[in-house]
């Protein structure tokens, strides 16, 4: 007979142990941090540090602990405003833009209320938890993992305007060594396939927005075996890429003029060579290393520029689906470098990739239900779809099925070029 008390500490137990490593993973993030660097919000689409530890703490508390655990105690009334981001269901949300004004609280009052939440949530786990409660928990650590990855990423953009290049961590000597044996892009062909795309519900987590699996036709196509490097970039720089209207979407073209862009966000040309600002400080630019930081509208310029185009995120999946996604051992802030021509890699262990499809809903989306569902459905328009992960992205937050999604103009976040082609 299942004993079924056994089973359910084990369960517990499991939890306890995810919830107390991935909510320490977001404290060891900030350990070379101080408490002016985790204020810092330098562009409104940035927040601090400060913010995403708060944040993701209140999302626990507000549809957890303030809902299941008998007689809690908000940590801070205000708070409720201060570190809702966008739930209009759970009410007003101080103005994203304006987060970085915030000096009140302190990061040291910030780092009580973790403290003060993670407290809470043992009492809660001691107590028992259903069904209910795991989903909502699994939710919350997937939640804060996105985050973590964020962290990164805006506190690279926060550091990079600031004109001394202050360094995130020290660079190991081996990290910028410039590979000598990188192959060729090669193309793999595909045939045309009708393939189940997206995630089951019963099958792990995954959310709302990858659901539910469904099928789709693919048709014959050809898929990059690496992603573009800045070696290959920079030959649509020089070749006058980003003065010829002819390689640009409409909206591209605007926005680099507007914007007076010329080159990736974090490239800087200094007395005739090209560096890149990176978590380790400016660097000189590897030019082997996969090019990173582009937006959409770059990547499809640079598509047009080579004859080729964008893979389709249905695609893209299907190819994730015909390889192991291997994760490579690399460093957390270091790009992989594919050395074997013959093999699709670069999947999920570099850069996110930028799809030629519109975040759209899938057949039969239903969104997680509650204030939860703002969680997706409602970010479903004028955006593009990334597939993959980064090296940002922690390794046990990838799956085939993710679907990231940015707007066409956006490139703070770690997003590369994977190029496919039309098999006629």
């Amino acid at each position: 007979m299942l004993n079924t008390k056994t089973n359910e500490a084990h369960s517990t137990e499991k939890i306890h142990a995810q919830f107390q490593s991935i909510r320490q993973h977001s404290l060891t993030l900030i350990k070379n941090l101080n408490a002016e660097d985790c204020q810092l919000q330098a562009m409104d689409d940035a927040s601090p540090m400060k913010w995403h530890l708060a944040h993701t703490t209140w999302f626990f508390e507000t549809f957890l602990l303030a809902k299941y655990l008998p007689n809690y105690t908000l940590f801070d009334e205000q708070f409720k405003v201060l570190f809702n981001s966008y739930y209009n269901g759970i009410g007003e949300q101080f103005k994203r833009a304006n987060r970085g004004c915030l000096s009140r609280p302190s990061l040291e009052v910030v780092l009580r209320y973790r403290a003060y939440v993670d407290n809470a949530l043992n009492e809660l786990l001691q107590l028992g938890i259903n069904q209910t409660l795991c989903n909502i928990i699994e939710l919350g650590l997937n939640h804060e993992q996105q985050h973590q990855e964020l962290m990164l990423m805006d506190i690279k953009y926060n550091f990079s305007v600031n004109p001394s290049f202050p360094a995130y961590s020290k660079t190991p000597n081996d990290l910028i060594k410039v590979s000598d044996s990188l192959g060729t892009l090669k193309y793999t062909e595909f045939s045309q396939s009708i393939t189940n795309i997206g995630a089951d519900a019963k099958n792990g987590f995954s959310y709302d927005n990858e659901q539910p699996k469904h099928q789709a036709l693919i048709h014959a196509f050809s898929f990059a075996n690496r992603l573009v490097t800045n070696r290959e970039y920079l030959q649509f720089i020089e070749a006058g890429g980003y003065k010829n209207p002819s390689f640009w979407l409409s909206d591209g073209w605007a926005n680099i003029n507007t914007e007076q862009l010329s080159h990736p966000l974090y490239w800087q040309y200094i007395d005739g060579q090209w560096f890149e600002f990176t978590l380790y400080g400016l660097q000189p630019l590897n030019l082997d290393a996969p090019v990173s930081h582009v937006s959409y509208f770059e990547a499809a310029a640079y598509a047009n520029f080579v004859n080729a185009r964008l893979p389709t995120e249905f695609e893209w999946e299907y190819v994730a689906q015909q390889q192991a996604l291997k994760q490579q051992q690399n460093d957390l802030l270091t790009p992989s470098v594919c050395k074997n021509p013959d093999v699709i890699s670069q999947l999920s262990d570099t850069c996110w990739q930028w799809t030629n499809s519109a975040y759209l809903p899938y057949p039969g989306f239903k969104p997680f239900s509650g204030a939860a569902g703002e969680y997706n459905g409602k970010f479903m328009n004028n955006q593009m779809v990334l597939r993959g992960g980064c090296v940002f992205t922690p390794k046990d937050h990838l799956r085939q099925t993710y679907r990231n999604f940015f707007y066409p103009h956006q490139a703070w976040m770690c997003s590369g070029i994977r190029l496919a082609k039309d098999i006629l």
